[in-house]
């Protein structure tokens, strides 16, 4: 069996690069991922400016489409009757009303269908000529009595009242969140923090204005849940960011960057499951609760838990992390230690590729063989003579020295120490 081929002095062993076993579920599952998200960032940021972008256009062409409670109004109610969306729609156009909003909430017996329309800009005694007229016209498209329409009246001071305070809340939850994160990790946590859930608000909102869906007090509710879940997982990642940081970052041996993007694919599985288990009954209440039941308000509220819960799992991943480490990346002691690292990794490739390019002829021989090829004799050598033209039987051979002789060079073998 033929050896295996020591390495050369001097020569670096290069151990051949590990494999990843396991498809990219048991690699996720492990944290055995290797993920770029620092290094990427500016594509992140380039999907979440074009996203936020045409929602600000959005907003400012058609602005949001606010529910009653915020703008004020009228509404009409009639339970338990066959009228469906288009019949009260044109009962309540036949009356002058213009853009009525018509719904229909639940199902079968309990089917209640629901007309809003914004009387305000019409004068006290004309707004309650038309609210009798609607009521009649309900009524009769409805084949039901009068009194069996109920007529609820929402001033614009009760929708102002509630605008300010759900403003109110959005600034206490940002205080909140500050002063939270400062005490438990540090400022500038809290400011990529507090970052990524703006980036959740606009985005969500931008989707309201683009898609025109109805913005109710339910949907407040929903946008403040999916903020608080934005700000879990945000959390659990800075959490063992700083972990790495004081075991690998702290000791020199990789940048800041390079433990956020370590402490990302370890904790990704558990963003990833976390996120897709909240989402999975978001759908349920969406697509049964709301399109095949009928129920109108689970659909206000489960469309903002819906897209904030997506764009939370996308922000803290791929806003707040990378922030963090562009952040932390500008303070002296982090910016040396990436500069120092860079350097030595330079000095590294360019030693290796030294002695890459000084062992390649070497290697190119090795690989060729090491027998040369028998010389050619000299012109008017014979056939028989050796090297040079010299007849064999006059080439000088070695003599041999017997023990106890004296060689050539008058060199004595050792007989060991004489007896006396």
């Amino acid at each position: 069996m033929a050896k295996a081929k020591a390495p050369q002095e001097g020569a670096v062993a290069v151990a051949p690069a590990p494999e990843e076993s396991g498809s990219i579920f048991s690699r996720l599952y492990h944290g055995n991922t290797h993920f770029q998200f620092v290094g990427h960032r500016r594509r992140w940021y380039t999907i979440s400016s074009v996203v936020i972008l045409i929602g600000l256009a959005a907003l400012g062409i058609r602005g949001l489409n606010f529910g009653i409670e915020f703008k004020g109004g009228t509404s009409w109610e009639v339970t338990n009757t066959q009228l469906s969306v288009s019949q009260a729609r044109n009962a309540v156009a036949s009356t002058g009303v213009k853009e009525a909003t018509v719904v229909s909430l639940g199902s079968g017996s309990s089917t209640t269908i629901e007309v809003q329309a914004d009387l305000s800009i019409y004068p006290a005694d004309q707004k309650s000529t038309l609210e009798t007229k609607v009521t009649d016209a309900l009524a009769a498209a409805a084949h039901v009595p009068a009194n069996r329409v109920s007529l609820n009246d929402v001033g614009p001071t009760w929708g102002g009242e509630i605008t300010t305070k759900a403003i109110q809340a959005l600034i206490g939850f940002f205080v909140a969140i500050l002063l939270y994160i400062t005490l438990r990790f540090e400022l500038k946590m809290a400011a990529a923090a507090l970052i990524a859930v703006i980036h959740d608000i606009l985005v969500t909102v931008g989707v309201y204005a683009i898609v025109g869906f109805e913005v109710t007090p339910a949907t407040v509710i929903a946008i403040l849940t999916i903020l608080g879940y934005s700000l879990y997982d945000t959390i659990v990642v800075f959490d063992r960011v700083q972990e790495n940081v004081k075991g690998m970052v702290n000791s020199g041996r990789m940048t800041y960057s390079d433990a956020v993007d370590a402490s990302m694919n370890q904790v990704l599985m558990r963003s990833l499951n976390t996120s897709i288990v909240a989402i999975i009954p978001i759908l349920s209440v969406l697509l049964i609760g709301a399109e095949l039941l009928g129920a109108t308000t689970l659909q206000q509220f489960g469309l903002a838990l819906f897209i904030g819960l997506t764009t939370g799992a996308y922000s803290s991943i791929y806003i707040a992390s990378p922030i963090l480490a562009q952040l932390k990346e500008r303070e002296p002691r982090y910016k040396a230690l990436a500069e120092r690292l860079a350097k030595s990794q330079a000095a590294e490739e360019a030693k290796a590729a030294r002695r890459g390019a000084k062992q390649a002829p070497q290697a190119a021989a090795e690989d060729a063989g090491t027998v040369s090829e028998p010389v050619p004799a000299s012109d008017g050598a014979q056939a028989g003579d050796g090297a040079g033209g010299v007849p064999e039987g006059e080439r000088k051979r070695p003599k041999l020295v017997e023990p106890g002789q004296r060689s050539g060079s008058g060199s004595r073998r050792r007989q060991g120490p004489k007896r006396r």
